[in-house]
């Protein structure tokens, strides 16, 4: 009897024994495992603060880039307009200078009027509208036509209507006012006289 109680003792603990070391077994797992999940987590952790780092630097860039871009086009808008604002002013230049000329004949018609007689005066005159008329179609001025053509309301400004005209209606009888052409644009419409027909002739009647 004494040696199956020391057997059931041994079994028993021997059976402890394994209990043991299987909880042991079990916690060492447990404790793996909890660091295997900590690692994952650490490395999806770093890579999601890899890509913030990334997208805000590609930001910052694409930011510096834009600001580049845009203090250039200013620069070009600014130097676009300097060049503009050049060229207005050596074409006024340029314009003032031809008329300077036609002052300068004005002023002298004007010291000489006193010993010019009406034919010369009359010259001088002519002269000058000849230069100012050379000087405006140098910069691609041309009048308006006017006498004996059809009243265009592009070109045109007619002021009256002229009656019992020989001209067939709608015809331009006299010329008031200049006017003016810059290409095919117009700078200032002629302002005419336009005949209306003539309302005199009576129709024959028939002979019975």
């Amino acid at each position: 009897m004494a040696e199956e109680s020391q057997e059931v003792t041994e079994t028993q603990a021997q059976q402890e024994q394994q209990i043991e070391q299987a909880q042991q077994a079990g916690q060492e797992n447990g404790t793996a495992q909890a660091a295997g999940v900590t690692s994952e987590k650490d490395t999806l952790i770093a890579q999601l603060e890899a890509q913030l780092s990334q997208a805000r630097q590609e930001a910052a860039d694409n930011w510096n880039r834009f600001l580049r871009e845009r203090a250039e086009m200013d620069n070009f808008r600014k130097r676009q307009e300097r060049l503009m604002a050049d060229r207005v002013l050596q074409q006024k230049k340029a314009l003032l200078q031809k008329l300077l000329g036609v002052l300068d004949n004005v002023e002298r018609a004007l010291v000489y009027q006193d010993t010019l007689d009406k034919q010369g005066l009359q010259q001088a005159l002519r002269m000058m509208q000849w230069q100012l008329n050379e000087v405006l179609r140098g910069e691609g001025l041309t009048p308006v036509p006017t006498l004996g053509q059809p009243f265009n309301p592009y070109l045109h400004e007619a002021i009256e209507a002229v009656e019992n005209s020989d001209q067939p209606e709608g015809t331009i009888v006299e010329e008031v006012q200049k006017g003016y052409l810059m290409g095919d644009d117009t700078l200032r419409p002629a302002r005419v006289k336009v005949s209306s027909g003539n309302n005199n002739i009576v129709e024959s009647q028939p002979q019975e």
